[in-house]
Order: structure tokens, then sequence, then C-alpha cells
């Protein structure tokens, strides 16, 4: 069973991740990245707004759909020139999002499959908020060094191509209802995609684009499950502080099981740890990954250690705001 419940993982991060290049593509190609340039507000302020706007996307889609939305945004906004400290940040923010949601991130998801309550995650969020408000201004002021959103006339008269909104709507819609009902996403973004074949053009050059991408995070969990972790520490805050670390090497889905199978966390606690805690380095979570698919420059761990500090000290800073606010509950 365990054998058969990791292939269904691995062939569901495959769909996710070469579904979701091909989602990117349309999103490009409707326009509306182009609209947003003349919606967020110019100089830094408008870097940390598209943060505050992943977060609050991944909490009710899925944390990839909503780095690569994300992503899409800032390279159009940011003509291209996307500063590794922010692209960190992206993803950080949409693990953010979805860390106090049982809808945006598949570990959530399947504490909520196992009986935990939607309440008990979202105590996540206070942790969440935290951390965008550290991360989300440092990086900001990171990217506006490199290269702010500026007024540009040429973006004043954007078509929007509606077909590929459509596609885009039903791609998320078909993931949302492929989990709810056979906790298999990568189906319904694959039935949406084959559908909005049917009437407008898909870019399926997308899928070798990623292919590199993706092998290296499908060997990533496979790799995590192969390792010998019999028993995890006894359930403690402080034992939860430190997952929050392992997360960012090890891969959170498998990481997740074990502490749902042991028990005796507190679950909006782990959330936040295994949940934010990869967007520390860009292969800790699928949502870095996607996004390095899209920026190859983040796939320099150095660089992205080096100008993503902060994701580290907001990590840090926000967990122990959790403490103080919400503090340590465990369940029974």
């Amino acid at each position: 069973h365990e054998a058969e419940g990791e292939w269904r993982i691995l062939l569901n991060l495959t769909g996710l991740l070469f579904g979701f290049a091909i989602l990117a593509k349309h999103f490009e190609s409707s326009g509306v990245p182009n609209a947003f340039h003349n919606f967020l507000p110019k100089g830094w302020q408008g870097g940390f707004v598209l943060l505050l706007l992943i977060a609050a996307i991944s909490t009710f889609l899925d944390n990839i759909a909503a780095a690569i939305i994300g992503g899409k945004i800032a390279q159009v906004v940011y003509k291209g020139r996307v500063h590794t400290g922010y692209l960190a940040a992206i993803i950080a923010a949409s693990n953010a999002g979805g860390a106090g949601s049982v809808l945006g991130d598949t570990t959530t998801t399947m504490m909520w499959i196992e009986g935990v309550s939607a309440l008990e995650v979202s105590n996540a969020f206070f942790g969440s908020i935290a951390a965008i408000l550290i991360f989300g201004m440092i990086a900001a002021q990171q990217q506006a060094k490199v290269q702010q959103i500026e007024l540009d006339e040429s973006m004043q008269d954007i078509k929007i191509d509606f077909k590929k909104i459509a596609i885009v709507g039903l791609i998320l819609a078909g993931a949302i209802l492929a989990n709810w009902t056979i906790g298999f996403p990568a189906i319904g973004i694959w039935v949406a995609i084959i559908i909005g074949a049917s009437f407008s053009n898909t870019n399926w050059d997308e899928i070798p684009k990623a292919i590199k991408g993706t092998v290296f995070l499908l060997s990533l969990v496979a790799s995590a499950s192969l390792m010998p972790v019999g028993d995890l520490p006894v359930p403690s805050w402080e034992t939860t502080f430190g997952l929050g670390f392992v997360s960012a090497v090890f891969d959170n889905i498998p990481l997740t099981k074990l502490c749902i199978e042991q028990g005796g966390y507190d679950w909006g606690f782990l959330a936040f740890a295994v949940g934010f805690g990869g967007s520390m380095i860009w292969f800790g979570s699928s949502a870095g990954v996607a996004l390095s698919n899209m920026f190859p420059q983040a796939k320099s761990t150095l660089s992205y250690l080096k100008n993503g500090w902060h994701i580290a000290v907001a990590y840090i800073v926000a967990f122990f705001v959790m403490l103080l606010v919400v503090g340590w509950n465990p369940s029974a």
C-alpha cells in the first residue's frame, strides 16, 4: 500500500508540474499579467502588494499555481529582471498562504483528510502573516533596487484574451474538483487542458522545458521516502520548529505523513513548519521547483540562500510569534 501511495504522489506531482507549466503559458498569453502593471502600486510597494496577492491566491488554490501565477506577473511587471531574493519571496508567499488552508497545500489537505479540523490548521495563518510582513518588505525593496514597477505607456491599451482566461479558470477548477472528489488534482488539470486545446492554441512545447525541474523534484520525493526515518522525536514545539528546517531539504509530503501517523502535534504549528519551512531552499517545496523552472537563476542554491536569507529569518521570528499569540496546543 505504501508503494502504491508513493506512485500516486509521484504521478500526481508529474501531472501538476507539467500541467501548471501549460497553465502559466495560457495565463501569460491572456494579457492579464500586463493588466497588473496598471493595477499594482509603483515603487517597492507594488512588489509587496504582489506578494500579498500571491499568498491570498494560495489560500484557495494549490501553492504551485499561486507561485506560477505570481511569477508570471512578476516577469511582466519587472520586465524579466526579477531579483533572486524576490523569487524566494514569491515561493515563500505561496507556501505561507497555503500553510493555514486545507485547500492551499498538499500537506494541509493530508491533515484534513486524516480528520484534523480546518480551524486547527488555520492557526498557521498567524505565522504566515508575521512571516510575510518580514520577508515581504525586505524582498520588495531588494526587487526595487533591480527593477521597479514603472509607468509604461505601452501597457495602457491591453487586449485580454478571454479564451485563455477561460482555460486558466477551467484548469484551476479542474484541479480543485479532482482534488475534492478523487484526491488526484492532476487528472482534473489535464482534462481541462485537453478541453481547452479544442478551442484555443496550447503551447505543448512548455512541457519539455519543465522536464528537468520535474525530474529533480520527483527524485527528491522518491529518495525522501526511502530514507530510514522510522520514528520522529517526541512532538513538542521545539521539535516542530526543527521540522521546518528539515522540510527545506526533506520532502514535506512523507514528512507530514510520518507526523500524522505519530500524532500529538499542534497541527497549526506543524502546518506552518512543514509548509513554510520548505521555502528556505528552492527545492524544498514543489512551488519552488515549479517557479525555478520559469526562472533558472533560482536554482543556484548558494545564490538563493544568500539573497533569500530573509525567508529563514521570517520563519524563525514567525514561529515564535505563533508561540506568543496562540501557544502550543497539541492534539490529544
